[in-house]
C-alpha cells in the first residue's frame, strides 16, 4: 500500500467525485480510477461505490478512511520534521479566506509569509459560503487553515486564534434622517431596507441575531459580498448596512451610528480542525497571524 494511493482514495472520498478528485489532486481522471482500482485489488475489497448520486464509500471504504487519514497526517509530519533540520519549511498549505477590507491586507500578509517560507507552496482559496463554508471545508479537510469571522462560541471540532473584535455600527448616507445622530435603538431600524451578506456570512449571522432577539424585522433588500461594495450601495442611497467598525475607516458621503440594546459584536479569527495537529506550515502561519494581526478587544 503506497501512500499516494491512500491520498487519492481520500480526496475521492472526501470529494463523492473522481472529477472533482482529479481536479484537486491535479492529475487525470483516469490516473485517479487506476490507482483506486488498484488498492482495492491489493485489500481484496471495494472501497467504494458509484451511485446516480456521487460516490459513496463501502463498509471497508468507510474503515479505511480515518487510517488513511493518519497515515497521511504522519507522512506529512515526518516531512516536516526532516525539512525542519534542513533549515526550511517545506509543503503545502490550504489557506481559506473571507472579504477582510481593513482588518488583514491578505497579498501583504501572505507575501511577508512567502519571503520568511519560501519553501511552503501557498493554495488560497474563498468560499461562496463565507465563513461557514470555509469551516465546512475545514472539517472535511479540504483546507487546513481558514480566516473566518462570527458571533458566539466556536464551532465544534475547530481551534479559534482570536485575532480582531469590534462591533457592526450602522451604516447611512450623509442624507439619511439618522445621519445627524449618533446612535439609534435597534427597534427604530425596522422598515429599513438593508445592505448585508447572504446567509453563511458572519456579518449577516450577528446581525440577524440582533434582530430576532430585538424581535425586529431584518430586510434585505441587496445582498454583497465584500465590505467596500457595501459601503458604495449606502453612499448611492440603495439602503443602509452593518458593517465592522474595525473595518470601516473614513467613508466618505456616510455616516456611522452606534446601534443601542443589540449585541452586535463581530469577531476576526484563524481557524483550524480541532482534531488535527498543525503541521509545521500551518503552526508557522498561526504564529505569525498573531504576531501580525492581533488586536486585541475594542
Amino acid at each position: 500500500m503506497e501512500l499516494r494511493q491512500l491520498e487519492y482514495f481520500v480526496a475521492v472520498a472526501e470529494e463523492a467525485n473522481f472529477t472533482r478528485a482529479a481536479a484537486r489532486l491535479h492529475v487525470v481522471q483516469s490516473a485517479v480510477s487506476t490507482t483506486i482500482k488498484n488498492l482495492e485489488r491489493e485489500l481484496r475489497t471495494p472501497l467504494l461505490e458509484r451511485t446516480p448520486k456521487g460516490v459513496l464509500l463501502t463498509d471497508a471504504g468507510a474503515a479505511l478512511l480515518p487510517r488513511a487519514h493518519a497515515a497521511l497526517d504522519a507522512a506529512r509530519e515526518a516531512a516536516d520534521a526532516v525539512g525542519e533540520v534542513r533549515g526550511g519549511l517545506r509543503g503545502t498549505l490550504r489557506l481559506g479566506a473571507i472579504a477582510t477590507v481593513g482588518v488583514i491586507d491578505l497579498p501583504v500578509f501572505l507575501g511577508e509569509f512567502h519571503r520568511r517560507h519560501p519553501g511552503v507552496f501557498l493554495q488560497t482559496s474563498a468560499a461562496p459560503s463565507g465563513s461557514q463554508g470555509l469551516v465546512e471545508a475545514l472539517l472535511e479537510r479540504r483546507l487546513d487553515l481558514a480566516f473566518v469571522s462570527g458571533p458566539g462560541p466556536r464551532p465544534t471540532g475547530i481551534t479559534l486564534t482570536a485575532l480582531a473584535s469590534s462591533v457592526l455600527d450602522l451604516v447611512v448616507p450623509a442624507a439619511h434622517p439618522l445621519a445627524k445622530r449618533r446612535t439609534v435603538p435597534i427597534t427604530e431600524l425596522a422598515g429599513l431596507d438593508f445592505v448585508d451578506f447572504p446567509a453563511g456570512y458572519s456579518n449577516r449571522t450577528v446581525a440577524d441575531r440582533a434582530f430576532a432577539a430585538a424581535s425586529v424585522p431584518h430586510r434585505v433588500a441587496i445582498e454583497i459580498t465584500d465590505l467596500t461594495t457595501g459601503v458604495a450601495y449606502v453612499r448611492n442611497g440603495l439602503g443602509v448596512a452593518l458593517l465592522p467598525r474595525v473595518a470601516l475607516g473614513k467613508g466618505q458621503d456616510v455616516a456611522t451610528l452606534t446601534v443601542e440594546d443589540a449585541d452586535l459584536e463581530w469577531q476576526f479569527s484563524l481557524a483550524a480542525p480541532a482534531e488535527r495537529t498543525p503541521g509545521a506550515a500551518a503552526r508557522a502561519m498561526i504564529a505569525m497571524a498573531y504576531e501580525f494581526l492581533w488586536q486585541g478587544s475594542e
